[in-house]
Formats: structure tokens, sequence, C-alpha cells
């Protein structure tokens, strides 16, 4: 049957999901393909919903998470009125891009980045203008700048980036701001930023109150662990927000993802723990990598980047092998998250022999 639709439809490619963990005879198999937080809710975030959304399955949710929300602004400082909710942080970027975007208009973002970006900017009927990284991987600003023009509508930046895991400083946060004009909006996509340690880098909300137009995406899937519950937010100005509200999904955050969060929030020290151990693993993995004689960039989030170029594909094959299901995006690397130690033992251990069979650029 042929269906009459937006012909841009078709331009629009597929959201991938990361692969499952492969199946491989007499071996543990993992997933490392999503960035998800290889741990588990913390008990007490476990029984939190248990004992508080089980039971209402069959009501409707607070559909504007007041409770979340008013708990959000007194973290950040800000208003309730400045925050909203959505089904991860894919969902506010969704709602943002929808209400400040539609055809003829120009979203601004580097590339490559987060896959949903071209997808959200198409689905909007806007036109995407992707901004080549630098070839350390991190964005660049200068390029994003010079992309500007009278139909741009929308900036982003991610930070840090996926996939290359490379911190945006905050020098280079300022030289953008200064030059974006004031009726423009640029969007800080910061679903990974409990992760970076990085001494120079960009925090968004330390530019919130001086610049108006900017918006702030975080996310609870990462470093909370809440992946599959869906539910991020967005910090931003009251006006914005109520353009948001128009165009979000109704009812689109479950009454047990909004408990999650907020059990999330009262043991945010021992979750910020768990944030730790992985930062460690992933230092170990790295050093590991570097001894073995890959030239890595630092990474800065849950993940790391290969950098791989055409051998991409016949590297993914090897990991998979092994048990274990990367994120491969064809002719430019993989994007390893960072596991369980005994996922990232094994990490290590094919990336000694993608070296050694001579796979590194």
């Amino acid at each position: 049957m042929t269906c009459r639709h937006r012909a841009i439809i078709d331009t629009i490619p597929s959201y991938k999901q990361g692969k499952t963990a492969p199946v491989a005879p007499g071996l543990t198999s993992y997933k490392i393909s999503s960035n998800e937080n290889p741990y588990p809710p913390l008990p007490s975030v476990q029984k939190a919903i248990a004992d508080n959304a089980l039971g209402s399955i069959n009501r409707y949710p607070d559909m504007r998470g007041w409770a979340v929300v008013e708990r959000l602004a007194q973290e950040y400082g800000v208003k309730p009125e400045n925050v909203i909710l959505g089904c991860g942080s894919t969902e506010v970027i969704t709602q943002l891009v929808s209400f400040v975007s539609g055809p003829g208009d120009e979203v601004v973002y580097p590339w490559r980045s987060f896959e949903a970006y071209p997808i959200i900017v198409a689905g909007a009927g806007a036109t995407s203008v992707q901004v080549a990284n630098r070839s350390d991987g991190g964005h660049d600003i200068d390029g994003v700048i010079a992309a500007l023009n009278d139909r741009t509508r929308l900036v982003i930046v991610n930070n840090p980036n996926n996939p290359t895991s490379a911190s945006l400083r905050d020098d280079e946060a300022r030289r953008l701001m200064r030059a974006v004009p004031d009726d423009v909006t640029v969007l800080f996509d910061e679903a990974y930023f409990q992760f970076n340690d990085d001494p120079d880098a960009s925090v968004a909300m330390r530019l919130f109150d001086e610049y108006p137009n900017i918006v702030v995406a975080h996310t609870f899937s990462k470093a909370y662990g809440l992946a599959g519950l869906r539910i991020g937010y967005a910090i931003a100005q009251p006006e914005v927000i109520e353009g948001m509200i128009k165009v979000a999904l109704p009812f689109g955050v479950t009454h047990a993802a909004q408990t999650a969060a907020l059990a999330s929030l009262d043991a945010k020290d021992e979750l910020m723990g768990r944030v730790g151990a992985i930062k460690a693993e992933r230092e170990r993995v790295v050093a590991a990598l570097t001894e073995q004689g890959w030239n890595l960039g630092k990474p800065y989030a849950n993940f790391f980047w290969l950098p791989l170029g055409e051998r991409t594909d016949g590297a993914a094959d090897r990991f998979a092998s092994q048990g274990l299901s990367v994120r491969a995006f064809g002719g430019d690397g993989i994007r390893v998250s960072i596991g369980e130690p005994e996922a990232n033992d094994r990490v290590i251990e094919v990336c000694a022999e993608l070296m050694h069979d001579g796979f590194a650029k």
C-alpha cells in the first residue's frame, strides 16, 4: 500500500538502539553499546518505587511532575517555572526543537554527535546544519559560529560529546554565546555531565543567568541508572518552558519515574559514589589502552571513542565474537561504554588483539 505522507520523513534514518549483548559460547556476554549505568538503582530507590508507585499504575501521573520540578528548582536555584520534565532528555530536546523550529528554519549542531539530533530536527520539518568536529573529537566552535545565519533558530552543543567523549571548555562556550544572537536559542545537552572531570569544562548553569537564550538538558538515565524509566528535564526561561509544554507528550513521565527520580536525588551522595567508581574504571581502561599504543583523546563521559575509520566494522565483529556489544559508526569508529569490571577487562583484551593486528589508525 502507498500511504501519502510528509516527504521529509523519507529522509529520516531510524534511530538504532544499542545492540543487545551477543551470545559467545563459553563467555558471559556484556552490553556496552548504550552508555547505560552498569549498576541497578540503589535499594532505597527500588523500595521507593515498590512502596509508592506500583499501587497507582492505574492512575495517570501528575503531568507536570510538580514534586520533581520543585525539587530540581531547589537544587539549581531556579524557579519551578524554569523546569520541565520529559521521557529522558531526548524528549525535552524534541520538545525544544518542535517549539523553536519548523520548515525553512535551521538547527546547527556538531557532527558526529548524538544520533537523535538529525532525526528530531527532520521530524520538526527543519533543516540540520552539521559542523564537523575537530580531529580530536571536540566541537569546532568557530565552525559553528560561521554556520549561523538569519535562518538559524537553534544551536546544540553536546557536552561531553556523544560519541567522542570530548569536553567543551568554558571559554569555548562563552565565545559561542557572545556570537549567537539573543533571539536564537542555544541548547547545552549535558546528559553525561556528572562524569566530566575536565577542570576547564563548561557548566551551562553557570552561564544561565548571564544568557537568557540558554536551555540546559539533563537526564536521570546515565549517572542515576534510570534509563528504563525514561525521565529527564530541561531548565530554561519560563516563556520557553511554556512553549515546550504545548508540544510535550501528555502524561509522558510516569509516576514510577517521578518517584524514582525523587528517591535518587535523596540518595545523590551514594549515587555519586557509583559515578566515581565508573570514572575510576574509565581511567583504568584508558591507561591500559594507552600502554598498548592506542592514541585516544581523554574521555570525559562514561564511554570512550576508538577512531578506527574504515576498519570499524571489522573491529566491531571482533568485539561481538568475544561477547561484547559496542556501538559502531561505520567508517568512523566505535563507542565503548564503561561497564562492569569484568566487561572492561575483556575490552582491554580485545583492544590488545586489535592493536596487534594493525587495526589502530
